[in-house]
Order: C-alpha cells, then structure tokens, then sequence
C-alpha cells in the first residue's frame, strides 16, 4: 500500500476549490444519509426530496442502494467485508458530490452504526446529516415491493437485514422519519425544515 501511495501525486493544490463550486452554484454541498431497513421509504423519501430540492434551484444527486450496486459496486456482494467496502465506496463518491457543492442524497441500509460513523469520517461530519427511516419492520414486510422479505424468510436470501441479520438503529439521528405514520409529503416537508437553512448561501 505504501510503495502504491509513494507513486500518487495529488493535485489537489492545483484544483479549484470547494468555495469557488459553491459559489457558482449558488448553495453549500451536504450529504443527507437515509438509513433504515429495507422497504423503510429511503429511496421514495430521498427521490421526493430531490424534487422539491430541484424546484428550489437547488442541484441534487441521489445515490441509491440498487443503482450502486448495479454499476461502481457490481463486483460486491453482501460478505461482512464487502458491505464495509460498499459503504466506503459510496462515501468517497459522495465526498466528491459535496466537495462540487452539490446536495447528495444517499439511501443505503448502512446497518450499523461503525459503517455510517465510517461514512460521516470520509464525507466530514460537518457536511453529514443522518436521517433515520425508523419504519417498523411489519410494515416494511407488508409492502416487500421486490419480494425480498419472503425470499429471505424462506432462507433464499443469507444474511437478510432484519430477519438473519441485525440492524442497530442510529442512537442519534439529525431526524428521525416513520414512513407508516407520516406521508411522503410530509416526511420531505420536514427534511425541507432541516436541510434548506443548510444549503443556502445568503447574499
């Protein structure tokens, strides 16, 4: 690893600066973090919110658990080691979104509290909102719109977090959001409350 760092040369100092991104743009870079377990809302939450965002003249990316996989992390699969390496993968791509200014939306089950402490630490945690999508399980298996709770139960799916594998809730979530008790409008209404104060740049 050190003979392969000895022959990088950064040019970091060379590259226009985050201030000069934001500046363009016209807003401040964060990373919205969705966590929670499968069929929990995070990616209809986090496509609803990108929306509003848009409307607002405000420049979004959302990063997404299948379209991740799909293509910068097709060679994971879902091992301890490789779940580790999907997070830090999808954080040093969303390093790079918020270091342009622009406002990154990412919804990954992220189980554990090691993996989305790893994240904040790449991304910085000044720029790292964590929103918690505490949709009981019931619910989330009710709607099982890819059918993945019924394969993991039926033990066709290993490791299947919240049925043969844990999930630690965040212990202290920036927001905390129950897609059975509050609708999608009203879940962006209050993620609106807490990001756009954030994001602006006052002139």
């Amino acid at each position: 690893m050190e003979e392969r760092l000895n022959n990088i040369y950064p040019i970091f100092d060379r590259m226009m600066g985050r201030k000069e991104k934001e500046a363009l743009l016209g807003q401040r870079g964060l990373m919205v973090w969705f966590t929670g377990l499968s069929g929990s809302g995070k990616s209809t939450i986090a496509v609803a919110l990108e929306r509003e965002l848009h409307k607002r003249g405000l420049l979004c990316r959302v990063l997404d658990g299948d379209n991740i996989r799909s293509g910068i992390n097709n060679n994971l699969g879902f091992s301890p080691e490789d779940r580790v390496e999907n997070i830090r993968r999808i954080a040093e791509v969303g390093k790079l979104f918020v270091d342009t200014g622009v406002i990154t939306l990412a919804a990954f089950i992220s189980p554990n509290d090691e993996l989305r402490e790893m994240a904040a630490a790449i991304i910085g945690r000044e720029n790292f909102l964590e929103v918690y999508v505490s949709t009981p399980i019931e619910e989330c298996e009710r709607r099982d719109v890819k059918g993945l709770y019924a394969k993991a139960r039926r033990g066709e799916i290993k490791e299947f977090t919240g049925v043969s594998a844990p999930f630690d809730a965040p212990p202290h979530p920036d927001l905390t959001l129950d897609t059975s008790l509050l609708s999608v409008e009203r879940s962006v209404s209050r993620l609106l409350e807490l990001i756009v104060p954030k994001v602006e740049i006052k002139h």
